[in-house]
């Protein structure tokens, strides 16, 4: 298993279009071997340090790495990406596995 850890900055007021984008893709996940484990919108009062608040934090699973980059290259997600290009500032992403 393979594990990918988003953390996601949204440019400001873009939540909407942000959601709308993960209302579109966080179900095809499955379609490539993927799981939402956790999807987390943190508050200013659980950041015990940072330098910025991210608008969430997901951690993803995954069987391989191939699985993770057809889901990254599946033609559903490209059609929906406009909607991330416009509200995301940056993102933050791990790779990592169990040990």
């Amino acid at each position: 298993m393979l594990y990918y850890t988003q953390i996601i900055f949204l440019k400001e007021g873009m939540e909407k279009p942000f959601n709308l984008f993960e209302e579109m893709v966080i179900p095809l996940l499955g379609k490539h071997n993927g799981k939402l484990l956790y999807r987390i919108r943190p508050n200013k009062d659980s950041i015990i340090e940072g330098i910025d608040k991210p608008y969430e934090i997901h951690i993803i699973e995954f069987q391989t790495k191939s699985d993770f980059e057809s889901y990254a290259n599946d033609k559903e997600r490209i059609k929906h990406m406009n909607l991330k290009d416009q509200s995301v500032e940056k993102i933050q992403l791990i790779e990592g596995k169990s040990i």
